[in-house]
């Protein structure tokens, strides 16, 4: 299967000053945005902060195309916000909607771009270790989110190619030609899956 680009971004190997700095000020960079972006409503402010965001990202030595990927998976959505909030806001407010939104999205990227997924995990994993007396299980919790992180790119990745399979066939219309097959396949990848934590003894673990 092909791959495909999503929403946010995967790792992007590289020894900038991003990817050396601790996981722990990484997500006070993403919280922080989310912060001001609620904080602060209006056009300027938030421009501000989407102008910050992307200023770390270059700096980062990202790759610029990175910064169009959102923008190509979810251009629909961007400008039904866009409309709705201009017809009911303003053209400004409008504007600071879907730049608060964008900032939002390039600073998890900025995460997920120099962080390794396993880090991620392992960050994780830390941030809910306290909470093992309360009966969380925080290796249960990071086995979900990796499993979680690598079924969400199979599944969308499915859909497209069903969708460009369809559409050769003449069938792009067709709810049906679409649906079905990526239920099904869905359906078999979640069985391998779980297959695969069987054998290693996670299914017994799990199904206690």
């Amino acid at each position: 299967m092909r791959g495909h680009a999503h929403l946010i971004s995967a790792y992007v190997a590289g020894s900038s000053w991003l990817h050396r700095t601790p996981l722990l000020l990484k997500f006070l960079l993403l919280a922080g945005t989310g912060v001001v972006v609620l904080a602060l409503p209006g056009l300027l402010p938030r421009a501000l902060v989407l102008a910050a965001v992307v200023v770390i990202h270059l700096a980062a030595r990202l790759p610029a195309v990175r910064l169009l990927q959102p923008i190509r998976s979810m251009w629909l959505f961007l400008l039904v916000v866009l409309a709705y909030r201009w017809w009911a806001d303003s053209a400004a407010g409008a504007a600071g909607v879907v730049a608060g939104l964008l900032a939002c999205i390039y600073a998890a990227n900025l995460l997920t771009a120099t962080t390794e997924v396993q880090r991620l995990l392992d960050g994780l994993v830390a941030a809910v270790t306290p909470l093992r007396r309360f009966g969380a299980d925080p290796e249960r919790f990071a086995l979900t989110i990796g499993l979680m992180l690598r079924s969400i790119p199979f599944l969308l990745g499915s859909l497209h190619d069903v969708r460009d399979a369809a559409r050769a066939r003449g069938l792009g219309a067709s709810p049906r030609a679409v649906v079905q097959p990526v239920l099904i396949g869905a359906v078999a990848y979640a069985r391998q899956t779980g297959d695969a934590l069987a054998a290693r003894g996670l299914g017994e673990k799990a199904a206690d």
